[in-house]
């Protein structure tokens, strides 16, 4: 069953260009180096600049759970927790229709 995750994230405003460089970078190795990935992109919010999200897509729940076991992945956790203004808001989905 495919798996969709929204996860927010609240950025520290003199914070943000530094976070999108990382979360760039998360990006690209995910897309690159993770099986499973059908989607991985960085938004961010037209009106609060400071709200970044991360979409995905992922073929079943055992490519998502190997993708947070990912050195990438948790590298870029680990910097991104001092970025943080606060705690921001993860979400998975499964498609009904």
């Amino acid at each position: 069953m495919m798996i969709k995750v929204v996860a927010q994230n609240n950025v520290k405003a003199d914070k943000t260009d530094e976070f999108i460089v990382l979360a760039k970078k998360l990006v690209q190795d995910t897309r690159k180096y993770d099986a499973g990935c059908i989607r991985y992109e960085l938004l961010q919010d037209v009106k609060n600049p400071q709200l970044l999200t991360i979409m995905e897509e992922w073929d079943d729940q055992e490519s998502l759970n190997k993708h947070l076991l990912a050195q990438h992945f948790k590298d870029a956790m680990a910097s991104f927790e001092s970025y943080m203004e606060k705690s921001g808001e993860i979400n998975l989905y499964k498609t009904l229709a």
